[in-house]
């Protein structure tokens, strides 16, 4: 993305701050919005990286930049294991067969505890590297996991907050 549009420094963080706002405020773990959204996300964090540059060096807008920078970092992080988990979880489903009566059953994911075990070391992981960000990495993978462990019992460290 090329512009020859000249933005002020306020213009600048005022869409840092609408951007940052409008990221945060999505619901992370309802797929299809993301499905929707994230490519405009996508879009408009290239216009911004464009327009951010001139302001960059200043501490404001260089902090505000970083803060957008890891809040999409967070939100790829938490989709591509929260996506890992919705599949873990339908194949569980399927392998249990017609409405869990074992009629028509698919094959069992083999690998069940090492593939819930490394969720919920990435959990751990993410929200260690990114504690400012805690709610979000809540709402997508702490949620999954807990959804997983409806279909397979395992132990992760926040599990006592889902009381499953």
């Amino acid at each position: 993305y090329v512009s020859v549009v000249k933005y002020t420094r306020e213009d600048v963080l005022e869409k840092l701050d609408a951007y940052h706002a409008e990221v945060l405020s999505t619901n992370w773990a309802d797929y299809l919005n993301l499905v929707y959204n994230v490519p405009f996300w996508e879009a408009e964090l290239e216009k911004l990286t464009s327009i951010v540059q001139p302001y960059l060096h200043e501490p404001a807008v260089g902090a505000k930049f970083a803060e957008v920078q890891e809040l999409m970092d967070v939100l790829y992080q938490c989709e591509d294991v929260r996506d890992h988990l919705n599949e873990l979880a339908e194949l569980a489903t399927r392998a249990s067969g017609l409405m869990g009566t074992g009629y028509n059953a698919g094959e069992k994911v083999e690998n069940m505890d090492e593939n819930a075990k490394k969720c919920g070391e990435a959990y751990d992981k993410i929200l260690a590297a990114h504690p400012n960000l805690k709610p979000k990495i809540e709402q997508t993978i702490g949620h999954g996991l807990a959804v997983l462990r409806q279909k397979h019992k395992f132990k992760f460290a926040s599990m006592h907050r889902y009381f499953f």
